[in-house]
């Protein structure tokens, strides 16, 4: 009789998988919600004595019409000044006459009649001195503000 060792049953079993971790994506920055718009407009001018647009608060008119236009359900107030040249009861009427050029204006741009509430403050609330013309300029404007 042949001398054999018992031999061992040897089974092949693979080796353990090696767990692949997932590709990391690439890091990237945190989504953010688009900025709210600012639909507060300053710096509509007007010359001395008149409720006439200067020509340079045009681009500002145009940028406050687009915006207006985008979200109809929001509500402005159209707010005039007036310098303190003249009588208060003239400055007051001034003011509403200026308020209300601005809203003809954005009325012809498109913007709804129903967005727009006008009011007039005369000289009530200068945003410069009224001693100089440069702050007697900076008096005579309108500004647009957000109600709702």
């Amino acid at each position: 009789m042949k001398d054999t060792a018992p031999t061992a049953n040897v089974v092949n079993t693979p080796p353990p998988a090696q767990q692949v971790k997932p590709a990391t994506p690439p890091a990237t920055e945190p989504e953010q919600a688009p900025a709210k718009p600012n639909y507060n407009f300053q710096n509509i001018q007007f010359e001395f004595n008149s409720s006439v647009l200067k020509t340079e608060s045009y681009p500002i008119l145009d940028k406050a019409s687009s915006a207006m236009k985008a979200d109809p359900s929001v509500k402005f107030s159209i707010n005039g000044y007036a310098s303190s040249e003249g009588t208060a009861a003239y400055n007051m009427q001034l003011s509403i006459d200026r308020a209300n050029s601005v809203k003809a204006y954005l009325l012809n741009s498109g913007v709804s009649n129903g967005q727009m509430n006008v009011k007039g403050y005369g000289e009530t609330h200068p945003i410069a001195n009224n001693d100089t013309e440069e702050g007697r300029i900076l008096n005579r404007r309108v500004e647009i503000k957000k109600l709702n």
